[in-house]
């Protein structure tokens, strides 16, 4: 039996949930308190439980978010940017999707351990957008072009196991700029 629509305002309710626990899982862990989730969230904590039975339910649901949302970046940036700035800007959001990947990681080990069908169900998505947007960007000259997506995939990867500190974040933005500008390094034309 296929699941009900949610009624506006329960979707509202949900999808601030999943917002604030992608913040709380980013800077703290996923060991966040689910009510201080819930009241900043302005709802209840019967209302998180209602969306998300377990803490596990609301991890899933913060990953999934978080991989759909770096997908439809990658799509409205290729329509509202030039492929150069496009790319730059994506990479950039990367970092903030590391963030919240690292805040979750050893629940998501479990996730991976116990066979769950999220991975299934999001696996080569982020690639497939990066992948999109460097090709683009190749082709309008703006980046050299013999870079590998996955090998550039990669470089940005390695980020998320960079040593914890509170200027992870910043480093890590950094890191994407000089990747960037790797990646600008004998293109056919300037950048814009």
């Amino acid at each position: 039996m296929a699941d009900k629509p949610l009624r506006a305002d329960a979707r509202r309710n949900r999808d601030r949930l999943i917002e604030v626990a992608a913040k709380a899982f980013a800077s703290t862990g996923v060991d966040a308190s689910l009510e201080a989730i819930a009241r900043e969230a302005g709802v209840g904590a019967g209302t998180l439980y209602r969306h998300f039975p377990t803490r596990e339910v609301l991890i899933e649901a913060v990953y999934r978010h978080e991989v759909e949302g770096l997908v439809a970046a990658a799509d409205e940036l290729a329509r509202t940017r030039e492929p150069n700035e496009a790319l730059a800007e994506w990479m950039q959001r990367f970092v903030g999707y590391m963030a919240t990947k690292r805040g979750m990681r050893d629940s998501l080990r479990l996730l991976l351990e116990s066979n769950s069908p999220l991975f299934a169900q999001t696996s080569g998505v982020v690639p497939l957008a990066f992948k999109s947007l460097m090709d683009k960007a190749v082709q309008a000259g703006t980046i050299r072009p013999d870079v590998n997506s996955a090998d550039v995939l990669h470089a940005l990867s390695s980020i998320y196991s960079a040593s914890d500190g509170p200027d992870w974040q910043d480093r890590s933005r950094r890191l994407v700029s000089l990747i960037m500008d790797g990646l600008r390094y004998g293109a056919s034309r300037a950048s814009k």
